[in-house]
């Protein structure tokens, strides 16, 4: 599951209904949105993500958290290390390796530096491709 299917999940439960409904409602089939909640679809469109903000009647600081979630919810990712450090290519190799071998706890760390890391010093390219 996705940091966004985790929410929307949320939301739909708040709301009190369930995929089926959900998914006729915006125009989806039940396929699609339980795919997307589970982190078996890549990102949905920006007019889907304007959808489930109507859907949802989310205005203001929701909305721009939906579309922060949306952002860091691609479950497929090709990480770019050409012209990095020798370190840097080790390190997305294990992650990519290990993943699933490592406990929350140590993700909710790691995740937490990269967050520290990554606000104190800018970003001189993109290194994330789909």
């Amino acid at each position: 599951m996705t940091p966004l299917g985790r929410h929307i999940r949320m939301l739909r439960s708040r709301k009190g209904v369930t995929q089926k409904q959900m998914a006729e409602e915006l125009g989806v089939s039940a396929a699609w949105l339980s795919a997307l909640e589970h982190g078996k679809r890549g990102r949905p469109s920006w007019e889907f993500q304007q959808r489930l903000i109507q859907y949802f009647n989310i205005i203001w600081d929701e909305a721009d958290e939906l579309t922060d979630l949306v952002k860091i919810s691609h479950p497929r990712i090709v990480v770019d290390t050409s012209g990095l450090s020798p370190e840097a290519t080790e390190f997305a190799n294990l992650v990519a390796e290990r993943i699933d071998a490592i406990s929350p706890e140590d993700l909710d760390e790691l995740i937490h530096r990269v967050k520290v890391c990554s606000t104190s010093r800018p970003r001189k390219r993109k290194r994330i491709i789909e």
